[in-house]
């Protein structure tokens, strides 16, 4: 497993972004590992925030961008498997076109975040957190693994 500040390294190696947004690739990141191979991609965890999935541990390392743009990084690939390599390809492939905003608009209407906030209204501080379960059965229905 790798660090998902390394995961955020990568994906920024792809280009500027705002904080908001790399949360949500490196989430998508670990949902989707889940989903194809049963296990997790890092080892951090992943919070039912306000404002959609955050790591902490990735929250920390970036707060100070605030909502302005992170610079591009350096590339990393030596740090990952070329399966890792191809999965957080693809994830960039499908999400990273999209803002923060609409990473957020669409995490929100997902059953591992949602599952974590339940019992919180829309604008309540949480720290809950999202279930690897969770995350690795919702988005491994989609693909046609089963689970259960």
């Amino acid at each position: 497993m790798v660090d998902v500040r390394y995961v955020a390294q990568y994906f920024l190696s792809k280009g500027s972004m705002t904080h908001k947004k790399l949360e949500k690739l490196c989430y998508y990141a670990q949902a989707w590992h889940l989903a194809n191979h049963g296990q997790p991609m890092m080892p951090n965890r992943f919070e039912a925030w306000i404002h959609g999935p955050v790591s902490p541990d990735l929250y920390a390392q970036y707060r100070e961008w605030g909502w302005t743009s992170i610079p591009q990084a350096p590339e990393n690939k030596e740090l990952f498997t070329s399966s890792e390599i191809d999965l957080m390809d693809k994830v960039y492939d499908i999400y990273g076109d999209y803002t923060g905003d609409e990473l957020e608009s669409l995490t929100h209407r997902e059953y591992p975040w949602e599952h974590a906030r339940m019992g919180c209204s829309p604008s309540e501080y949480s720290r809950n957190p999202i279930s690897m379960k969770d995350m690795r059965d919702y988005y491994g229905e989609r693909i046609g693994k089963n689970y259960a």
